[in-house]
């Protein structure tokens, strides 16, 4: 999928939100590491990346040849800031109509409108791809995101409350949350 769009932030400063290609693969697979050592909200840690810089490049050009499937780079002043996709939950008749949703920013870039913006555009790709649902799992201690969220229209429908085990606060709960496109 494609997608390209200048949006203006908090900050006064614009940011510039396209799909990443094959040459993004060596900055994304760093700002990859970079955002996931700086919270713990995420489903990874730094040290559990399954990709290296190549594989990285392989993905991003893969989902800008995908119809229904797409990863997103933010950049501002020439560097990306962070990354929001969206891939098929599977590819079985039962299954097909929904999407999973994932993002992640550098924690600098925090705060200035960048989430709602990348949000926005995977919902924007989620509808033109046809899917009827897009899905999300977001920490329960994460309000800033769960607010954001429920602001774009997502609706909670479940939690685990053992949904991740953090190296750092033990186990955490999860909350599956859901936007009908």
């Amino acid at each position: 999928m494609r997608y390209e769009q200048k949006i203006l932030l908090k900050n006064g400063k614009e940011a510039l939100l396209r799909n990443g290609d094959a040459a993004d693969g060596r900055i994304v697979y760093d700002v990859f590491n970079a955002t996931h050592a700086e919270t713990d909200y995420l489903l990874t840690y730094q040290d559990e990346n399954s990709f290296d810089p190549e594989q990285e490049a392989h993905f991003l050009e893969e989902k800008t040849r995908s119809s229904d499937e797409i990863e997103i780079i933010a950049v501002i002043d020439g560097r990306v800031a962070g990354t929001a996709g969206i891939e098929a939950v599977g590819r079985k008749y039962k299954v097909k109509h929904r999407a999973e949703f994932g993002i992640s920013i550098l924690k600098e870039y925090w705060g200035l409108g960048l989430g709602k913006a990348l949000t926005k555009a995977c919902i924007q790709c989620a509808k033109e791809a046809g899917y009827a649902q897009l899905e999300l799992n977001v920490v329960a201690e994460n309000t800033t995101a769960i607010s954001l969220y429920k602001s774009l229209g997502f609706v909670e429908f479940g939690r685990n409350p053992r949904g991740f085990n953090s190296r750092i606060s033990g186990y955490q709960e999860l909350v599956y949350m859901l936007l009908e496109l």
